[in-house]
């Protein structure tokens, strides 16, 4: 692996390139904080995309690409003399030593639990102690992994279940619930209660030490994996997946379930 050295090197290159491109390249030139947020987001899940394959050159690929980004605002604060690259790194070093007084200071933990716990009180404490403690869930998160971090962030006040268990059963009334609601046709009832179950089922899955996201994911993929193996079947035997039947699809898929083991 490089050295420390080799790596403040290679960082002071990528700077270098940023402030060569945004000098004489037409498009680098042009951009904003506005145009260049969407393409952030997609190197975002881009990144998110070779996380969940676990693919280690492609993983260094998109770290790169998200960088460069990181390196674009900061050349753009710059240029404003809002902040710079420096402001950047000094920001987050003053805050990461703030968040970890275990490390950094005098203070003892037991357990990562206890080290996420004095992490959301150190971050109240950050705004004059104004701040609610679900006011750092940003808006614009989706919703799975909004609702992960609302039930988190207060988990770790006390406001939360023993146990999974526990957790559980409130899916099964918020089943029920749901199941009532759309008897009676109310939709809107229903679409709130249809929200309280995945929330529930969430809860469930926090409790059990399980990304929700990650694991509807997986299973994204997995359905993907099994349909396309049934389309490719029936390519295969020239027809159509209109012309079969559900019950010969279903054959195929749990054909396609039993390859998997």
């Amino acid at each position: 692996m490089s050295t420390r050295e080799e790596q403040m090197k290679a960082f002071g290159h990528l700077l270098d390139i940023m402030d060569e491109l945004r000098v004489k390249c037409p498009w680098d030139r042009v951009q904003t904080n506005e145009s260049l947020r969407q393409n952030t987001i997609e190197e975002t899940f881009e990144l998110c995309d070779a996380l969940m394959k676990d693919d280690k050159a492609e993983i260094c690929k998109e770290l790169g690409d998200l960088l460069l980004h990181v390196v674009f605002y900061a050349k753009i604060g710059s240029e404003t003399n809002d902040f710079d690259i420096k402001d950047v790194c000094d920001r987050i070093c003053e805050k990461l030593i703030y968040r970890h007084p275990h490390v950094f200071g005098t203070v003892q933990v037991d357990g990562q639990e206890q080290v996420l716990q004095n992490w959301e009180q150190l971050k109240l404490k950050e705004k004059g102690g104004n701040r609610r403690v679900l006011a750092g869930v940003p808006d614009a998160l989706p919703s799975i992994v909004k609702s992960f971090r609302i039930q988190e962030k207060a988990s770790h006040v006390g406001f939360d279940w023993e146990r999974p268990e526990q957790a559980m059963d409130k899916v099964y009334e918020e089943l029920d619930e749901l199941k009532a609601e759309m008897a009676s046709g109310n939709h809107n009832a229903a679409e709130l209660e249809l929200g309280d179950l995945l929330f529930a089922v969430i809860n469930v899955a926090r409790l059990a030490d399980i990304h929700p996201d990650n694991a509807l994911e997986k299973s994204n993929r997995k359905f993907i994996s099994r349909f396309n193996y049934i389309e490719e079947k029936a390519i295969s035997s020239g027809r159509s997946l209109k012309d079969m039947t559900l019950d010969e699809m279903d054959n195929l898929w749990n054909e396609a379930k039993s390859l998997e083991k």
